[in-house]
């Protein structure tokens, strides 16, 4: 592998529109009074106290131009980003709904056709939501109710963990977004199978701590669950496998079908690591987790700060201190 210009790749990492837009959140956020609920805000779903577990609430609204150019991708993708963010958490998704706006039943065919073929994959109903076919504009957001015995949360990496990049590597790009796509034509059981690991992770005590791999790729996940948990992380980037094809620039600004970061002590990282390749998804420890603020790269001895969330706060979230 060529020597890795990391000031460089920081910088372009820094200034990366997939890690920008996550600041959105805390904008939204912050206009809603978010911060400092009892139900912590700033993870992949809202966790919700029930019985003897966790009731898991989500919702997802896609680019209008992603929906415009890749319809039936797009209606895949309500369902699976969905279920990812469940799984992300420990849990196990129950159902779904969906809001579909488009010009006419011609427009809204594709996406439908879309959700339908995940639901069916994936094996996760859809029950219900909303329709607007009477409208010049395609647009589309699902949402999900998912259920944990045992949570992972953004909140609970701690100094001294180790970070794991699990990521199914099967797939290929659905150009020309930065969509590793992986799940369209396997086979269902596997899907199925798969999402199993995680919440397998949580109830065994494995780890507390993950995030679902988004559009900030694997730098802007790391930088939203060092946020949320106070903590710095430190990434070696010659650590991270790459499909063959693939650079490494375009791979970290990537938002795969199946990807998670997982935050785990270094006596359990064996066993995270082979729940996932058991099931031949690549899976490696990539960073640490440190005390402090920075989220960084290093490869080769050189390093370089991609961001300081104390210094420039991307969600401005958090959990309440009496919540924890």
């Amino acid at each position: 592998m060529a020597a890795i210009d990391i000031p460089a790749l920081a910088a372009r990492l820094a200034a990366s529109s997939g890690i920008a837009a996550k600041a959105d959140i805390g904008t939204v956020a912050a206009g809603l009074s978010l911060a400092g609920q009892p139900v912590a805000v700033g993870d992949d779903c809202a966790a919700l106290p029930d019985g003897d577990g966790f009731l898991l609430f989500a919702i997802e609204g896609f680019i209008n131009e992603f929906v415009a150019a890749d319809p039936w991708f797009a209606g895949w993708c309500g369902v699976m980003v969905n279920i990812s963010d469940v799984a992300a958490m420990g849990g196990r998704p129950v159902a779904v709904v969906d809001a579909v706006w488009a010009n006419g039943e011609a427009g809204a065919t594709p996406v439908l056709e879309g959700l339908r073929a995940a639901a069916r994959a994936y094996g996760v109903p859809i029950v219900g939501g909303h329709t607007n076919i009477r409208t010049d504009r395609g647009q589309l957001s699902v949402a999900i109710l998912g259920r944990a015995k045992k949570l992972l949360t953004s909140f609970d990496a701690k100094p001294g963990n180790l970070l794991i990049a699990a990521i199914d590597h099967r797939g290929r790009y659905r150009e020309p977004f930065n969509n590793w796509e992986a799940a369209t034509d396997a086979p269902p059981a596997r899907l199925r199978g798969d999402l199993e690991i995680l919440p397998e992770i949580a109830e065994a005590g494995l780890a507390f701590a993950a995030k679902d791999i988004s559009q900030g790729g694997i730098p802007g996940t790391a930088i939203m669950l060092a946020e949320c948990s106070g903590v710095g992380i430190e990434i070696d980037v010659s650590a991270i496998p790459v499909p063959d094809g693939v650079v490494l620039d375009r791979w970290l600004a990537t938002f795969p079908s199946f990807g998670y970061l997982i935050s785990t002590s270094a006596e359990n990282a064996e066993a995270v690591l082979q729940k996932f390749t058991a099931r031949s998804i690549v899976a490696a420890v990539i960073g640490t987790v440190t005390a402090g603020s920075e989220v960084a790269i290093n490869a080769d001895g050189n390093r370089a700060v991609i961001r300081d969330h104390a210094e420039t706060p991307l969600l401005r979230l958090g959990r309440r201190e009496d919540a924890a």
